[in-house]
């Protein structure tokens, strides 16, 4: 371990827990200053999220959400790539399950319709990061830049394929109709015994993002292409001169990225909704970004704060109805201060530990 690099438990462990530990210290002088008690506000958060079964299936119907977001700008992050267009490859992926869906579902059962429905969500959204990945790579348009705007034309285009081809015949609503039982993705209360989830709509859509992480261990650290991501995020000029071309690698990470994107619209439209509807990513795409950024890139990493931020979500919702001056704006805040320790705060900790762990190592260097 070099000068100014930290051991990996606490690059991965340490500074996390203490980027959340401020972050909720922050937020619960907030609650303190409405005159709220912040140690009750933590007892009532984590009871709604993980105290019984019906709060721990919304909690986890919320994290796989953000497990596919999560997983989608971490890829991208291995290549040097920041890619904040996942909201936007999201929302289009959900069309593409949604074409799978409405084509299948009164001929054949889900479990047919699902491969079809996968394959749409990842194809619509590795598309829709195709423009801004080539416009990088070939017009040098960065990729912030592009993706940003185009989760406003994504948006758009949605739109109007819900209010005027896509709407059901009659209806004034902006969606689809609702998918027959052939594009419904089960529940995870009808594959258990008991009815522990209530009516959560936890789904196996958490399993396809389990998979989804194995996917992206595997070929982030066990494939050739893995290794040409990381070399060329880590110093693009050695990629280069080792023979490594940048736009190949660029357009061909954020496909993936685009693509996992994608993949989050099974949870919500084939799991949940039932239907393709307007807005239904609802800021997942955003929250990605603090997900990955607090997982460390790493799919384990990122699971465990998915499941933090589906505790958020779903705890300030029972928060808000136990103490009504804890208002849902209120929540926003809670989780905004998370983001913004967990992102744009997130080596506030790390010079003093680097000091810390340089001055420990110090004694034994001399001695050598």
């Amino acid at each position: 371990m070099s000068a100014g690099q930290l051991p990996r438990w606490v690059d991965f462990g340490l500074i996390p827990a203490f980027n959340l530990a401020a972050a909720f210290l922050v937020s619960g002088l907030v609650v303190l200053l409405i005159g709220e008690n912040p140690i009750e506000a933590v007892k009532i958060l984590i009871w709604g999220s993980l105290g019984y079964g019906e709060g721990i299936g919304f909690t986890l119907f919320n994290a796989t959400n953000f497990i596919f977001t999560g997983l989608a700008v971490a890829v991208a992050f291995h290549a040097g790539l920041f890619n904040i267009g996942g909201e936007g490859q999201a929302y289009v992926g959900g069309l593409g399950v949604a074409l799978a869906c409405l084509a299948l579902d009164r001929y054949v059962p889900w479990w047919v319709t699902l491969p079809f429905a996968v394959l749409g969500g990842a194809l619509f959204g590795a598309a829709w990061a195709f423009i801004p990945a080539w416009l990088q790579a070939k017009r040098g348009s960065h990729v912030v830049i592009t993706t940003i705007m185009f989760n406003f034309i994504g948006a758009a285009l949605m739109g109007y394929l819900l209010v005027d081809v896509l709407v059901k015949p009659g209806s004034m609503q902006p969606e689809t109709r609702t998918f027959e039982e052939g594009g419904r993705l089960p529940l995870l209360n009808a594959l258990l015994p008991g009815d522990f989830f209530g009516t959560s709509q936890v789904n196996l859509a958490l399993i396809i993002a389990l998979i989804a992480c194995v996917f992206v261990w595997a070929l982030i650290w066990r494939t050739r292409l893995g290794y040409e991501i990381r070399t060329f995020g880590a110093n693009p000029a050695a990629a280069v001169y080792a023979g490594i071309s940048p736009v190949r690698i660029t357009i061909i990470t954020m496909m993936i990225s685009g693509g996992l994107a994608g993949l989050m619209a099974i949870n919500e439209i084939m799991g949940a909704q039932n239907r393709l509807l307007l807005e239904f990513v609802s800021g997942y795409g955003f929250v990605g970004i603090a997900v990955a950024l607090m997982g460390r890139a790493h799919p384990i990493g990122i699971v465990l704060s998915a499941i933090l931020f589906g505790m958020l979500y779903q705890g300030g919702a029972e928060l808000s109805f136990e103490m009504p001056a804890i208002t849902r704006d209120m929540i926003v805040v809670i989780q905004g201060l998370v983001i913004l320790f967990a992102g744009a705060l997130e080596y506030m900790f790390r010079p003093a530990l680097v000091q810390i762990f340089s001055f420990a190592r110090t004694p034994a260097t001399q001695a050598v």
